[in-house]
């Protein structure tokens, strides 16, 4: 990829802090700003790093070799290229945030578009809350105060005067959500009451990584009331179902569904329900939680409604939410030494055209039958795009679409020209295996061709992901095989009645938690691998994001 002179952001981000200030906020991303199309370091960020010189001349050695770092030689620095290359997000100027490009969002905005269909299906409508909330809102359910306030960005300063009341920057919205609901639910004729907002959410992160942690973020969360505990019930366990179809389904990444356990339950809710996801560094993603809140934030505020027999009840509550985390699951679900490499479904461009030629008299030919392709593909409701700029080879081109993870590349030269035919090439399989010649350019054979190998290729990706998250789960029936399970970088999967004392001390020892109590158990007696007392279920522990 020899004209891609983008340097990694794990290297620059390791140059952009003085040793005191490592020790001191570590892993907290740098504020980057850009110049002439590279990385630079700020004059102060200069000033701070005795070794920054050093550190630049091995940059730019380093971007003659290689614009992307090897996914087995540092997953992280491998990460962090893949989105600075395929141009899907940025550093903001203040530390912790990123600027999401136009890629990255559209990328975003193809989960929304399925989402927002799924939560009106199932009865949601779409609105917004203010993203200022009045602390004493938070300070009123006690287990979401202690759970929030290392997190809690605050507003203390408005139009030039101190506030009278401090203002929490949205962390999340279920607090003034109840608020509302109070003045808008007074009998059960104004249940269920089922809304969703699309908005940005503030946690002041100290360990951040774009897309998967950091200062600020995009999300749907979805908040809904209802007279029975068993309707909220069904309500928490329907979207967890609906972000598993989409996990599978439109992400292709094989997640597992689940209950939390009470040490990793939000802080709030009576019950989380989560999926959990494997990356490509086998660490988990928690990919999306749903959450049953039981009276817990109904009773803090008094929300409540008169049943059918005249008696005042509280509502019975639920919340829900992804985030653009899903996006950085799905750059290390599927993503490999090449770039990013996406699910069809979620693809910004599913096709992109590179025609080729060499004489002038060639040009507009290719470039016709290019269009020609372009049209017939676009009309069938495929997303397909031309690169016809005459300032890279087609070398160059077919690296950097496969660097952005297009699912198919369509070659045509003049030879094809003249056959009536193109060449097509598969992003998840390299080389010759993946390219197909002499398909005709005839509609309804190219757009029936086209059409069957985006869909192998979604199924291809679910495969290969499903392949590689089952060989890394290993069944573990003692305390000693958990842990020599995650010294190797598995899941470890077993039977689990021990205490929440007892989690802590494998988090402690492992740095593992329970990612959650799967739905899919297997049948039989069970014995705790903690205490060896009968157990019912069993959990799933892993390093986690």
């Amino acid at each position: 990829m020899g004209a891609l002179r983008l340097p990694s952001l794990a290297s620059i981000s390791a140059s952009a802090r003085s040793p005191a200030n490592l020790r001191r906020n570590r892993n907290i991303i740098p504020s980057i700003r850009r110049y002439t199309g590279v990385f630079a370091q700020s004059t102060a960020e200069k000033e701070a790093s005795p070794d920054t010189e050093g550190r630049a001349l091995n940059l730019k050695s380093r971007e003659k070799e290689r614009a992307i770092t090897p996914r087995s030689q540092d997953f992280n620095a491998w990460y962090l290229d893949v989105i600075a290359n395929a141009e899907l997000a940025d550093y903001g100027p203040v530390r912790g945030t990123m600027v999401i490009r136009p890629y990255g969002y559209a990328i975003w905005e193809a989960i929304q578009d399925y989402l927002n269909v799924k939560f009106k299906e199932t009865g949601h409508s779409n609105m917004y809350f203010p993203q200022f909330i009045p602390y004493s809102f938070i300070e009123k359910e006690a287990s979401h105060v202690e759970g929030f306030s290392p997190e809690l960005a605050l507003v203390t300063i408005g139009g030039g005067k101190e506030l009278e009341e401090k203002l929490v920057v949205r962390p999340t919205s279920e607090t003034i959500v109840n608020h509302m609901f109070t003045q808008w639910i007074h009998s059960y004729r104004d249940l269920p009451l089922m809304v969703n907002q699309w908005a940005n959410v503030t946690r002041w992160e100290m360990r951040t990584k774009p897309f998967v942690r950091t200062l600020e973020f995009l999300w749907q969360e979805g908040h809904t009331a209802h007279a029975t505990p068993e309707e909220a019930e069904k309500e928490a366990l329907q979207m967890i179902d609906v972000y598993t179809k989409f996990a599978y389904e439109e992400a292709a990444i094989p997640v597992l569904a689940g209950r939390k356990s009470k040490v990793e339950t939000f802080a709030g809710a009576s019950t989380t329900y989560t999926i959990e996801a494997m990356m490509g560094d086998r660490k988990a993603l928690q990919a999306g939680t749903s959450h049953n809140l039981g009276q817990n934030f109904s009773r803090a505020f008094g929300t409540q409604f008169t049943d059918e027999n005249g008696q005042r009840q509280h509502v019975w509550q639920t919340s829900w939410a992804v985030s653009t985390r899903f996006v950085g699951g799905i750059i290390m679900t599927h993503g490999d030494d090449a770039g990013l490499m996406l699910p069809p479904k979620l693809a910004p461009v599913q096709v992109i055209v590179i025609p080729i030629w060499k004489k002038d008299d060639e040009k507009a030919g290719v470039l016709n039958a290019a269009s020609s392709v372009k049209e017939i593909l676009k009309a069938a409701g495929i997303k397909i795009k031309i690169d016809d700029s005459d300032q890279r080879t087609p070398g160059w081109k077919f690296n950097f679409w496969e660097m952005k993870g297009v699912p198919i590349r369509i070659e045509i030269g003049p030879r094809d020209v003249l056959s009536g035919s193109v060449v097509i090439c598969r992003r998840d399989i390299p080389g010759k295996q993946g390219k197909v010649f002499g398909v005709s350019m005839e509609p309804a054979i190219l757009v029936g061709y086209v059409k069957n190998k985006l869909d192998e290729i979604q199924v291809s990706l679910l495969q290969t992901a499903t392949s590689i998250r089952d060989s890394n789960i290993v069944d573990v029936s003692s305390y000693n095989e958990l842990k020599e399970a995650i010294s190797k970088g598995k899941w470890a999967r077993g039977p689990w009645a021990a205490s929440d004392e007892d989690e802590m001390r494998v988090k402690e020892e492992t740095g593992a938690t329970i990612r959650c109590f799967p739905f899919d158990q297997p049948q039989g007696t069970k014995t705790c691998l903690m205490t060896g007392h009968p157990a019912e279920e069993v959990a799933i522990f892993a390093k986690s994001y």
